[in-house]
């Protein structure tokens, strides 16, 4: 059976383990190891693949993986293994970010091991493969993230609570009003966004007032990830307006 490639989520959760354990390898009779085997077996992502190899990410491959991890840090005497560009592209994240990889990595296994993940399908404008290398938290909290901000009751609910306040219900970070542009077509649309990314949370209820009120463009732009940084909040975002000038007129979404 062909060697199936790790994908970023679970390489995220690899590379931690070898953080913790001071950027050494671990062997696959370390009970970290078998513990790492059995939570990769189960993630979403990959369950067809676990279900049919019992081989798939055993605790010899997920040793293998935490020794490409180790030897590609800089402070490697010996020679680097075969790791890939992925894990060293996940490698590179952990030394420039590595609080924020930390927390991803333990907002993600919250998330599996709650059971919170496995159930959600693949969300519209889910960041694909091409470009989850530059997003920290990896495809399974990005998935997770868009799931509860299209919960129609929560964007509902938001809604409400800002007519109580008399707070206008438009983009927080660009102004732009669906009602003002579409008129009765467009009256109380609006899209949500967690102004605080879940790897910095973790898994929580979420309150009214950790929402945020965006068009679609700009939730789009607070999901991308650039530079590797994702997850940027309305805040973020408006600092990124104010530098680099006010933006065009919104295009309909």
């Amino acid at each position: 059976m062909a060697r199936t490639p790790w994908v970023r989520d679970e390489l995220l959760l690899a590379c931690a383990l070898v953080v913790e354990n001071g950027w050494k390898e671990l062997r696959q009779n370390d009970v970290r190891v078998m513990e790492l085997s059995d939570l990769l077996r189960s993630l979403p992502l990959q369950q067809t693949i676990s279900a049919s190899d019992p081989r798939f990410r055993s605790p010899d491959s997920v040793s293998r993986k935490t020794t490409d991890i180790a030897t590609i840090h800089p402070d490697y005497a010996g020679a680097a293994t075969r790791g890939g560009r992925e894990t060293r592209a996940v490698v590179a994240d952990f030394l420039a970010h590595p609080h924020e990889m930390l927390s991803a990595a333990h907002a993600l296994r919250a998330g599996i091991g709650s059971g919170a993940l496995q159930g959600i399908p693949p969300q519209q404008d889910e960041v694909g493969d091409d470009d989850v290398t530059s997003a920290p938290e990896g495809r399974l909290l990005a998935r997770w993230a868009l799931y509860r901000e299209r919960d129609r009751g929560l964007r509902d609910r938001k809604i409400r609570q800002a007519r109580r306040r008399g707070e206008p219900i438009g983009c927080e970070v660009c102004g732009f009003d669906f009602s003002g542009v579409y008129g009765a077509l467009g009256e109380g649309y609006v899209e949500v966004h967690h102004k605080t990314p879940l790897h910095i949370s973790g898994p929580c209820e979420t309150e009214l007032d950790d929402l945020a009120f965006l068009c679609a463009n700009c939730h789009r732009m607070c999901h991308r990830g650039y530079e590797g940084t994702s997850w940027r909040t309305p805040a973020d975002l408006r600092d990124h307006l104010r530098r680099t000038g006010p933006p065009a007129a919104s295009p309909a979404p």
